[in-house]
């Protein structure tokens, strides 16, 4: 696969495998890899770190958007785990990110205007160079609406909350199915009825229920739709 660079942009619902999958694409094509999903989490960890939701689920969005003044986020390559490990203001929170607290609020704290913006901003300066595999919500509607190739990823509830279910369990995180299911449920409404920014599939986007499909399938559907796109930009 060596034809010209292109932006892939890779949106769906929680828990539908997009990290793995964006991965294992951009590993394929030698691009790089970035996690916005990553970005917003640990916005959210730095407002559960501040405080801010000691009382409330729902805290004063002015006092968030003071806290953006005080975040800085990096994203960094560590060779030995062989992944991308996203940075808050000079900590290494990858892992604590994704557990089940950090995923109540997540939804909350990306619905918020402000939060996008500089979270845009900064996964636009990002993508410049192309030959980038983003995943997230709004990658193909609003960060990068002139991506070359746009996949919008999706699987039912009760297969993503086995899944998601399956992966705190091996990270020896204490969740209960019904809790993920419920988690997952209300991050779709949230996600899908923001008014900035919802999750939908892009006009151009292409649909990919995987919901009964191995990584090994996926990866063979990407690469006949990956020719395809590519067929007309050979450099």
């Amino acid at each position: 696969m060596n034809q010209q660079k292109i932006i892939v942009a890779l949106d769906g619902h929680s828990s539908c495998g997009k990290s793995t999958y964006a991965k294992l694409i951009a590993a394929e094509l030698g691009y790089s890899y970035i996690d916005t999903g990553s970005m917003y989490r640990a916005v959210t960890l730095a407002s559960m770190e501040a405080l801010l939701f000691e009382k409330t689920d729902a805290p004063p969005m002015e006092e968030i958007e003071v806290l953006l003044n005080h975040i800085e986020l990096n994203l960094k390559h560590n060779p030995e785990k062989q992944r991308t490990e996203i940075w808050l203001n000079g900590r290494m929170v990858e892992d604590v990110i994704r557990t089940m607290e950090v995923s109540g609020h997540v939804s909350y704290i990306a619905a918020i205007s402000a939060v996008r913006r500089k979270m845009v901003e900064y996964q636009r300066m990002l993508g410049e160079e192309k030959g980038v595999v983003m995943d997230g919500r709004d990658i193909g509607t609003v960060v990068f609406p002139g991506a070359e190739l746009k996949i919008f990823l999706t699987a039912s509830l009760e297969v993503r909350t086995e899944r998601r279910y399956k992966e705190l369990i091996e990270k020896g995180m204490k969740a209960e199915f019904e809790e993920v299911k419920s988690n997952l449920a209300k991050r779709d409404h949230i996600d899908s009825s923001r008014a900035d920014s919802p999750l939908k599939q892009a006009d151009d986007a292409i649909l990919l229920d995987n919901s009964e499909m191995t990584l090994e399938q996926q990866m063979v559907w990407f690469s006949e739709v990956y020719q395809q796109i590519t067929s007309g930009t050979d450099g």
